[in-house]
């Protein structure tokens, strides 16, 4: 490595090292905005002093401020002062805690997750952080129905025990009656039957419901949400909204103006819809399709001073995004009632138990579409069959990483002979140019009619690696959400799947998987032959790329960097052993040495 090459690597480190604080300087974070004087988050409702009833008003129940969504079209949910009422439901896999305020699905705690994944001395993760909460700190619960005042007042929901679950109710003043019946199942399933009741003499108008599927929340206190989002599907595709849609970043870097509320387009026949984080995932599939599908970003009540203290790396922000379906308005006759029945899935993005659910809903996993979401699938499933044979998961990939490039041999091998042939014909190739550079069209029949005569193509070094993108695309969607990955540990990494840190310096995490990746691509792209006719400019940006991939993967899963530094690895054995093996062909096709004829003596080399 030559001493150019070092000082550009010494350079783009400071600059990794320098740049959260460059970009917190250019584009310093915008002033968080006054709260409205009518949204209140738990902390603040325990230390909140109720208001008594001024003289001359009507006996209505004291409350505290009104509390709202960001921009929901519902009228705002006003708190019961009664206190909170809470019941559980436990299965095998998850306990369910309902809340009196709304009626809903205050948290679910997954029983066989933990929130963190914290390393021991010897490198192996410890199981002593709290279990994942989904809905964590949402300041509405999951399957809370809004509809303006028609179907809201003061007074809380009464829960109680059935023979097969909960149920959750109350009678409105206008002689509506809401009941919700809660049955769990296995597999983080639970059942959800939603009516309102006109238990009254007159039929009443209701305007557009909106009943509320949940708040994608953060998986820990150091998340930052930037896997957050939510999805929808109609029967005939999904479309996933994340953290990016919301900022409005221009080129997915620089600060724009931010959104607030997602609307689906139009009038759609919405079957399902899903708030989710990196590895678990809250999904709501209605038996009535909803008419829209609604996500708003919503801030989190915020880490302690304690927390902060204790851990520097929380996030001081957290947020989360609020899904919910959006019905039409209707009318409700006396005697007659709206129902909305609902199979909810609270669990891990797990594929082979999302797959068993009805409507296509293991598009949750994100695995993306056509050819690229085939072979993540491909690629997850080989990844769990090796592991049950039992290999660890760093193993798993480094085999399926062996695998691919066994099953690409051929193709490999004859990219890069084609490439050091077409190295070889390039002199006598430029001089057909040369020859027939006044006609273009000649020369190029010419050209064609050379390469085909030495049997080679233009495409020849190109088209095999083009047909193994869907396979690298796939790999990157499978290990980014592969749950299987989480807390599984493969030398000094102790969760592949997040970044390696084995230390941190000025606040600039150290994560090795990477730089070697880097290093081993370097090494890589200088055994890889020159394309032919390349711009010399070109190649040499060709030549610092791997310092971009560094920068782009450094925060992404050690499981995606070990993937990466293993192909690097057989990608050089493997041009070493076609180096070795020569090309028949690539030595015909050198050009013969002139020779010239000296006046009266024998031939001279020249």
């Amino acid at each position: 490595m030559d001493r150019k090459t070092i000082l550009i690597l010494v350079a783009c480190f400071g600059l990794m090292l320098l740049w959260p604080s460059m970009v917190d300087r250019i584009y310093p974070p915008p002033k968080k905005a006054p709260r409205p004087t009518n949204l209140v988050t738990q902390a603040e409702l325990a230390n909140t002093t109720l208001p008594t009833n001024p003289p001359g008003a009507t006996n209505r129940p004291a409350s505290v401020p009104v509390i709202t969504a960001p921009a929901s079209p519902a009228a705002a949910w006003v708190r019961p002062a009664e206190p909170e009422q809470l019941l559980t439901l436990d299965t095998d896999d998850a306990r369910y805690t309902f809340t009196s305020y709304g009626g809903g699905l205050k948290t679910i705690e997954l029983k066989e997750y933990h929130a963190s994944v914290a390393c021991g001395r010897s490198g192996t993760s410890t199981n002593a952080a709290p279990l994942v909460k989904l809905n964590d700190g949402a300041p509405v619960p999951a399957l809370a129905l809004f509809g303006g005042a028609a179907l809201q007042d003061s007074v809380p929901f009464k829960l109680s025990r059935t023979d097969r679950g909960l149920r959750a109710e109350k009678t409105l003043t206008n002689g509506l009656r809401l009941v919700k019946d809660f049955v769990p199942g296995t597999n983080y399933l639970i059942a959800a039957d939603i009516r309102v009741e006109n238990d009254g003499t007159n039929t009443l108008a209701l305007p557009p419901q909106e009943l509320v599927i949940g708040t994608a929340t953060p998986i820990n206190r150091r998340d930052n949400g930037q896997l957050l989002g939510m999805q929808w599907y109609d029967g005939q595709r999904a479309q996933f909204i994340s953290e990016p849609w919301f900022a409005n970043r221009t080129l997915g870097c620089f600060p724009g103006t931010p959104r607030s509320e997602y609307r689906n387009p139009g009038e759609s026949n919405v079957v399902w819809a899903a708030a989710h984080n990196q590895f678990f995932v809250m999904i709501a599939a209605a038996q009535t399709n909803a008419a829209q599908v609604v996500a708003r970003r919503i801030d989190l009540p915020p880490p302690s001073a304690e927390e902060i203290a204790e851990d520097r790396r929380v996030v001081a922000r957290p947020f989360g995004f609020q899904t919910a379906f959006l019905y039409p308005a209707a009318s409700v006759a006396p005697g007659q009632s709206l129902e909305w029945k609902l199979d909810v899935f609270a669990g891990p993005k797990e594929y082979n138990t999302l797959a068993k659910l009805s409507g296509n809903q293991d598009l949750a996993m994100q695995f993306g579409w056509g050819i690229f979401g085939w072979f993540a699938r491909a690629l997850l499933l080989g990844m769990n069959a090796l592991h049950r044979l039992g290999l660890a998961y760093g193993l798993c990939i480094i085999g399926i990483t062996v695998v691919i490039k066994l099953l690409f041999w051929p193709l490999t091998q004859a990219s890069t002979r084609s490439m050091k042939r077409m190295q070889a014909l390039q002199p006598q190739m430029k001089e057909i140019q040369t020859k027939y550079k006044e006609d273009p069209k000649k020369m190029n029949q010419k050209l064609m009619e050379f390469m085909k005569e030495h049997k080679v193509s233009p495409l020849g070094g190109c088209l095999p690696m083009l047909l193994q993108i869907p396979v690298f695309i796939g790999f990157y969607q499978m290990l980014r959400s592969a749950i299987e990955l989480r807390g599984a540990h493969f030398l000094w990494a102790c969760d592949l799947s997040q970044p390696d840190t084995v230390a941190v310096l000025f606040g600039f995490p150290i994560n090795p998987l990477p730089l070697i990746m880097g290093a081993t691509q370097f090494w890589q792209a200088r055994l890889t032959p020159a394309s032919p006719g390349a711009d010399p400019v070109q190649q040499k940006m060709m030549q610092y790329m791997p310092l971009l991939f560094i920068f782009i993967l450094y925060n992404f899963s050690a499981g995606l960097a070990l993937y990466w530094t293993v192909q690097n690895l057989l990608s050089i054995l493997q041009n070493k052993l076609i180096r070795n093996l020569g090309d028949p062909l690539a030595a015909h096709a050198a050009p013969a040495k002139s020779v010239a004829q000296p006046p009266g003596g024998s031939p001279r080399k020249k």
